[in-house]
């Protein structure tokens, strides 16, 4: 049984991963929050009696499940209602910032890079970042799980509700377009 602490760090340290992961998924910030705070109010109301190590599973497959609810209610208010907000110019612009969850060489995340690099980084970073986002769903969240989440194959199957060769076959699709796209734009990683 998962102690009130470590449902809390628990939660504090899945929070910006879920939040991107779902950001990536439903394309509004806002939309986003919302998933992954219903999920977690979710994880603690019905799952804090479980041990401290089922937790991460259990919050992914939440979390997929109620982005999946998203996608169905706004299925259905689309067919039912056609919002003209929908047809304005602007793209989806998000706030969060990727370097801020990555730490520098030191280990420490202060200083040991030179500004020329931190520029580099950052700009290899949005790249990466605007490819991610352009994956085609399946594969976006397959590869998501595995290298952002650091899930393993089984539990990435698990949480998708697939096989594991599923799971590494949309994994291997997706490192093999992003690695294109960075060729094509002249980055090789």
């Amino acid at each position: 049984m998962a102690t009130d602490r470590e449902l809390s760090d628990f939660l504090k340290g899945a929070e910006r991963r879920a939040y991107k992961r779902t950001v990536y998924a439903v394309r509004d910030d806002d939309a986003a929050l919302d998933i992954v705070q219903d999920s977690m109010i979710r994880l603690a109301e019905k799952y804090a009696d479980r041990p401290p190590e089922e937790l991460p599973l259990l919050f992914q497959r939440i979390l997929s499940n109620a982005t999946l609810d998203w996608f169905r209610r706004q299925k259905v208010r689309n067919a039912l209602f056609q919002n003209f907000s929908d047809f304005d110019s602007e793209a989806f612009e998000a706030d969060f910032d990727l370097l801020e969850s990555l730490e520098s060489a030191d280990g420490n995340g202060q200083g040991a890079e030179s500004a020329a690099d931190s520029v580099s980084r950052a700009q290899v970073m949005a790249l990466i970042d605007e490819e991610v986002s352009q994956l085609p769903t399946r594969q976006r969240e397959a590869f998501l799980l595995r290298y952002w989440e650091e899930l393993d194959v089984a539990e990435t199957a698990q949480v998708m509700g697939c096989s594991e060769g599923s799971v590494k076959t949309h994994c291997s699709r997706a490192v093999h377009a992003l690695a294109k796209a960075m060729r094509k734009r002249g980055i090789t990683l």
